[in-house]
């Protein structure tokens, strides 16, 4: 299998490989945002121009979801890392979904909930690969030995999204520290995606208050 994209290693991280599902698709979808923003920066292919994205080398990267983002990145007026980490995220959930069942990662199984809703579920062939992606990120989150950048970048995404079962509550605030410390080296998506899900959470937290009070 080659080398998986940072964006293919967050999807992985966020699948429930004992129930054969994605634990939250909005979720996963910023995640895969922030992670496809992520690998940018670290290839060298975008940098932060005064607080929005700039595109220094629009050169391909021979993965073609991070080829798609960084044209439309290329084709638009210059936007804040937040605007970037939002936009379209389930559109490129599913291309990244696409790219890696063509790739035999991942199988996708449809269906209906209720036999009214479509539903999409991963079946991850090599779970191994999975636990080695948590393996890496628990490592990475407790030190102190060396850890990669894309690691670095994948355990701050992950602790972002509040992804459970990979990064826990209780660890988030341990670690605190640690995590910025690794969040930093991968630019600034993952500041932007923190900032944009804790929006997103209280949002839903209202709407679920305003719901109960009615």
């Amino acid at each position: 299998m080659t080398e998986l994209s940072l964006p293919a290693k967050a999807y992985l991280l966020a699948c429930d490989v004992g129930k054969n599902k994605l634990r939250d698709r909005q979720r996963a979808g910023l995640m895969i945002r922030g992670a496809a923003l992520t690998d940018l920066v670290l290839r060298g292919r975008v940098a932060d121009d005064d607080g929005k994205v700039a595109v220094p080398d629009a050169g391909p990267t021979g993965d073609l979801v991070l080829d798609e983002m960084l044209a439309e990145i290329a084709g638009e007026s210059p936007r804040k890392w937040k605007w970037w980490v939002r936009k379209d995220a389930r559109g490129t959930l599913e291309a990244l979904e696409s790219q890696l069942e063509t790739a035999g990662v991942i199988d996708m199984k449809t269906g209906r909930v209720l036999g009214l809703f479509p539903s999409r579920n991963p079946i991850v062939r090599d779970p191994a690969v999975v636990e080695r992606l948590r393996a890496s990120v628990d490592q990475a989150l407790r030190g102190p030995s060396p850890v990669s950048d894309t690691d670095a970048a994948l355990t701050a995404l992950a602790a972002a999204v509040e992804l459970r079962g990979v990064v826990s509550g209780k660890d988030r605030r341990r670690y605190k520290d640690r995590i910025e410390e690794l969040g930093e080296r991968g630019g600034d998506a993952v500041p932007a995606l923190r900032k944009l899900f804790r929006e997103l959470r209280a949002v839903r937290a209202s709407a679920v208050s305003s719901s109960g009070g009615s």
